[in-house]
């Protein structure tokens, strides 16, 4: 008998009861992507730094000697330490024991020397910084780089390099272009004559040098196996990055390992916001529907008063008929909820796509929470139904 009342009252109210339920799935819907959006932002929002390049250093303990400057400069690269007669600088061995603690965790590496030499173009010189690297790693590192030319992914190519938009505009050279390199401290005599693969344009201080292989600057400077500085890009979440920024300071304690820390700063900051911001707007959804829900059951109760009172005239309990109300709006949120969560999951891809560039995963988890809240907004806006408790069987059998 239960259920055969709770069928005619859905059967009764097919009107209100699918705007209470449009209501709900709609709630459901923002809700769910929202809630995606929450569990995906901190892997999401880390994605997008690690594009911004570098941001973890590895120095010498005594760096600040060598010119190193933490907290100028550009956001996604400190000023870097030049090369000087007292400069202090890692072993190439440190890469060996770098290798090992990255593998398997898509850490990029990248080391740098950075010199000052003499460059010669199309019949002009010029004095240059002169970055040497692992080039197939620059575009990893700086994927936001323009090169206009060609893209270097071999690291064995020793006699290719890339040059600043402002080196190549000074020195009158472009791609296809030689360039003579040459030590100032040796009498200016050239050392290295290198083809030009490509054009940068960072609009940043890779602008304003020569960025070769890492072996054509150690030979400039005279300096065999030897490196300036080590620039990491870890991926995952602050938390994440910390833990591996700990374990590789445990593992090489003769260097420094710190965190760029415009990016950290940054990353720190957005993702509290993004997170509130996220909170802030699912409350709001949350309480919009158990108003819209509200109202409708508020109509509901008015159209039931006749039904109530016989129901009570013929020996109904006031429990037993507000249970039956109060299920029918359970039921009405538990399939609000399902709706919702199947629209909620395309809308928060199409919002990750929108924010991100990439699909927001599904989260099965999402599931009974977003249940959990739509069966709460439906019994919170099925109140007004309490209300037919208070109706009289006598007064509705005049007429009244």
């Amino acid at each position: 008998m239960f259920w055969r009342i709770l069928e005619q009252l859905f059967r009764a109210s097919r009107g209100r009861l699918a705007v209470a339920l449009l209501a709900l799935a709609s709630g459901a819907a923002v809700t769910t992507a929202l809630i995606n959006l929450n569990l995906d932002a901190e892997r999401k929002v880390s994605g997008e730094f690690r594009t911004l390049g570098a941001n973890v250093l590895i120095l010498p303990h005594t760096h600040e000697a060598a010119g190193f400057k933490p907290d100028s400069g550009d956001v996604t690269m400190p000023k870097f330490p030049l090369v000087s007669g007292d400069s202090p600088l890692l072993s190439e061995s440190l890469l060996t024991r770098l290798g090992s603690l990255s593998e398997g965790n898509h850490i990029v590496v990248a080391p740098y020397l950075y010199v000052v030499a003499g460059a010669t173009g199309v019949g002009t010189e010029a004095r240059v910084i002169v970055a040497g690297t692992w080039l197939d790693r620059t575009s990893q590192l700086a994927p936001w780089w323009r090169i206009t030319g060609q893209v270097i992914t071999d690291r064995a190519d020793f006699r290719d390099c890339l040059v600043g938009a402002n080196v190549a505009r000074q020195l009158k050279i472009s791609p296809g272009s030689q360039i003579s390199l040459g030590n100032v401290i040796r009498s200016r005599q050239v050392l290295e004559t290198l083809t030009v693969a490509g054009i940068v344009d960072s609009g940043g201080q890779e602008d304003d040098q020569v960025i070769t292989n890492l072996s054509v600057a150690q030979g400039l400077a005279g300096l065999e196996d030897q490196i300036g500085v080590v620039q990491l890009s870890i991926p995952g979440t602050p938390t994440e990055i910390s833990q591996a920024i700990a374990k590789i300071s445990a593992a090489l304690p003769d260097v420094e390992v710190r965190p760029v820390p415009q990016i950290a700063q940054a990353e720190a900051s957005l993702l509290p916001r993004i997170r509130g911001l996220i909170f802030f707007m699912v409350a709001l959804i949350l309480v919009l529907t158990t108003l819209c829900v509200f109202a409708s059951m508020a109509a509901l109760a008015m159209e039931r008063r006749r039904d109530v009172g016989l129901m009570k005239a013929i020996g109904g309990s006031i429990s037993r008929i507000v249970r039956i109300f109060f299920t029918e709006a359970a039921a009405l949120g538990l399939a609000g909820a399902l709706i919702g969560y199947v629209a909620g999951i395309f809308l928060s891809r199409w919002i990750g796509e929108r924010a991100f560039h990439v699909a927001i995963s599904a989260r099965p988890e999402v599931l009974p929470i977003v249940v959990a809240l739509m069966v709460v907004v439906s019994l919170a806006g099925a109140l007004p139904l309490r209300l037919l408790g208070r109706i009289r069987p006598a007064e509705i059998l005049r007429g009244e």
